[in-house]
């Protein structure tokens, strides 16, 4: 099953891509050395180099074949093919002529490519060694009189030493120059990415609000029809067990249609937002309200008393989204649960211990995606609403599954971002 670009690795797709300048490089060089010994014979040692040649070319089939079957490829690993190929160059000049070889400046092809594919480190490591690979060809090599700029003459001269000069000036702006431009790129991709990211949440944000608004006043409707006949039934029932009954749907829906009213205020709220409030005061109130929904559940609490006395303005959302975690712990362990709370000038901490059954790697690395849900009838856009809701906000939730079973819920709400004096 092929694989698309988007789903395989940077490092990957840049080892497949010198797979594919390799066969270029090794078509040349195939034809270069028909040409220098059938041709124009310049007396190289053709054994040797099409031993090389063959040799290289069955490391690009290998090559080729891991950058399709391999799981992991690294920038380390992708490094030491550039390396390999310094290496391989290097041989190949050693037989046929050195520094007086015109191909020589084929040494700038790695450096490029690991100028953009590379960290600055890296670079600047293979860089030098093509530098230093290129200056010891100016000495090691076996020479050839028909490759020597100055009829026959095999030492040193004046036009090797500009063609290393130039080689090693070439080198070093394209490491300099051209690592940072590389740089600038990619983070310009990934802001470019983290703004699309973001723009679909919100896209999936406004349907799923549209959805809930309208679910809201759709379902107004039979809650009031519902209303009405319980207490028709109130005034008609005389047993005190059926008045008991009947006393509980009121309280349920009563409870719904407080839930719905609320959904539909929390929509409207946009600019206004809330009067400030003592964060110690916000946080108690959090908490009264789930401990009234959540009779069943005995948590172990823990308020930092050291934490400052200050105010914030939260949005509804943030409440809701707070409610979502605690919800999700409880029904994980509602006999084991554990919470955390502590705040300073800055932001907002809360920990929710459970020890539930935990996430499978795959729903935490899909966190602010909507993803199936583990609970009986759950539609799996809870813990999705929470996430984005939250991020919206200036804040960010990360998800552990603790050593000895269960969940690590760890939130963090920069206060900065929710409150205004």
């Amino acid at each position: 099953m092929s694989k698309s670009p988007a789903n395989i690795s940077a490092a990957r797709q840049n080892l497949r891509r010198l797979a594919n300048i390799r066969y270029i490089a090794l078509g040349g060089q195939i034809l270069a050395l028909y040409y220098f010994t059938q041709i124009y014979p310049l007396g190289l040692p053709t054994g040797i180099i099409s031993a090389l040649v063959i040799t290289f070319a069955i490391v690009n089939v290998l090559t080729q074949w891991r950058s399709h079957w391999s799981k992991t490829i690294s920038e380390k690993e992708f490094g030491a093919h550039l390396l390999v190929d310094i290496s391989a160059l290097t041989v190949l000049l050693y037989f046929s002529g050195g520094a007086t070889n015109p191909f020589i400046s084929y040494y700038l092809v790695p450096i490029s490519i690991a100028a953009i594919s590379l960290p600055m480190a890296m670079t600047w490591a293979i860089t030098g060694l093509s530098v230093l690979a290129y200056s010891l060809l100016l000495v090691y090599y076996q020479p050839f009189t028909q490759l020597t700029p100055h009829h026959g003459n095999t030492g040193f001269n004046l036009h090797i030493l500009g063609m290393w000069i130039n080689f090693a000036l070439s080198a070093g702006l394209i490491t300099y120059f051209v690592v940072r431009m590389a740089a600038a790129l990619r983070t310009q991709e990934t802001e470019l990415s983290a703004q699309k990211e973001e723009q679909m949440q919100d896209e999936q944000l406004l349907a799923i609000a549209t959805l809930a608004a309208g679910a809201a006043h759709e379902l107004g409707t039979p809650l009031n029809t519902m209303k009405l006949l319980i207490d028709n039934l109130a005034e008609e029932v005389t047993d005190p067990d059926q008045q008991q009954d009947v006393a509980t749907l009121n309280q349920q829906i009563a409870r719904c249609r407080k839930t719905l009213q609320s959904l539909v205020n929390a929509a409207s709220i946009v600019e206004e937002g809330s009067s400030p409030t003592p964060v110690k005061n916000y946080v108690n109130n959090l908490l009264d309200n789930w401990m009234l929904i959540r009779p069943d559940v005995k948590p172990e609490i823990n308020i930092a008393s050291d934490s400052p006395s200050i105010n914030a303005c939260f949005h509804p959302v943030i409440q809701q989204s707070l409610l979502n975690l605690l919800n999700n712990a409880a029904e994980a362990s509602p006999e084991q649960l554990a919470i955390t709370i502590h705040w300073d000038e800055a932001s907002l901490y809360i920990d929710i211990r459970d020890h539930g059954p935990g996430l499978s790697p795959e729903q935490i690395e899909k966190m602010g995606k909507p993803i199936p849900s583990n609970k009986p009838g759950g539609l799996g856009l809870g813990l999705f609403l929470t996430h984005s809701s939250l991020n919206r906000h200036g804040g960010r939730v990360s998800l552990l599954n603790a050593d000895g079973g269960g969940l690590l819920t760890a939130v963090v709400l920069p206060l900065s971002a929710v409150y205004t004096q």
